[in-house]
């Protein structure tokens, strides 16, 4: 009787935190602007699809074509951690992993579909995807987005004298920018290119001397453009806060707590 007692009240623990955390996400949902979720979905995206190509390979450095539009997701990470709280950003992380699975999964079924056009092998290559990549790139994705959001939250609270001028919103999101790109790239490296590639690509392979260059040069580059459209950034934010946006949120989660 006992243990049945205590699998009804952890049923009961289950669905209550269910109900509050699907709530919770509408409300979100409702309240963020759909341009910066947007902007946020597609650079996942396209992250994904990038990974796909090695721009540069040296016998210390290698880069894949992902650095050249993951500055965008931080970027959108940063605003939202700022004005929403890490748990927002790090539920819409989670949204634009998802939409990224399932827009594979769209990819992987046409690719897989026979065709008679000459150009089937290009759309396959690009598309088609491998699996591999998608595991490292939702993994590294994952953990450095969590990261990113908590560190730039936490930084933030050293400006609480101040906490809506320029220097507020920009060292902080410097800050876990260049750590969070930082972890990004090492760890899709070394999972797809360092662990995976060897054995499903012939031998090709990156020394974790290059998986390290590339996420240190990476972090860089995306710091460099973090810093160039941190001023949209925060005009986005200040004009968040004159107009008011996701009230509904912000309320909620003050009855939270």
């Amino acid at each position: 009787m006992r243990d049945r007692r205590q699998g009804s009240g952890l049923l009961a623990a289950c669905r209550s935190f269910y109900t509050r955390e699907r709530e919770e996400t509408a409300v979100l949902l409702h309240s963020i602007p759909a341009t910066v979720v947007t902007l946020f979905v597609v650079s996942v995206i396209s992250m994904n699809l990038l990974a796909n190509k090695t721009l540069l390979k040296t016998d210390w450095i290698a880069l894949d074509g992902g650095i050249l539009i993951s500055w965008l997701s931080f970027l959108c990470m940063d605003i939202i951690t700022k004005y929403f709280g890490p748990k927002a950003s790090n539920r819409i992380s989670f949204l634009a992993a998802a939409i990224n699975l399932l827009t594979c999964v769209i990819f992987y079924i046409a690719s897989a579909i026979p065709s008679q056009a000459n150009d089937y092998a290009a759309f396959d290559s690009i598309f088609g995807g491998t699996w591999f990549i998608l595991l490292g790139s939702t993994i590294a994705f994952l953990i450095s987005a969590v990261i990113n959001n908590f560190l730039n939250w936490s930084i933030g609270k050293a400006f609480h004298r101040r906490p809506d001028s320029r220097l507020a919103y920009a060292a902080p999101a410097y800050i876990s920018t260049f750590i969070g790109q930082f972890l990004d790239n090492f760890l899709f490296s070394v999972i797809v290119f360092g662990f995976f590639a060897p054995i499903y690509w012939d031998g090709f392979h990156w020394t974790i001397l290059q998986c390290a260059m590339c996420a240190l040069t990476g972090a860089v580059a995306e710091l460099l453009m973090e810093i160039l459209f941190s001023p949209i950034g925060y005009r986005i934010l200040m004009r968040w806060r004159a107009e008011y946006v996701g009230e509904a949120y912000l309320e909620y989660i003050k009855e939270e707590w």
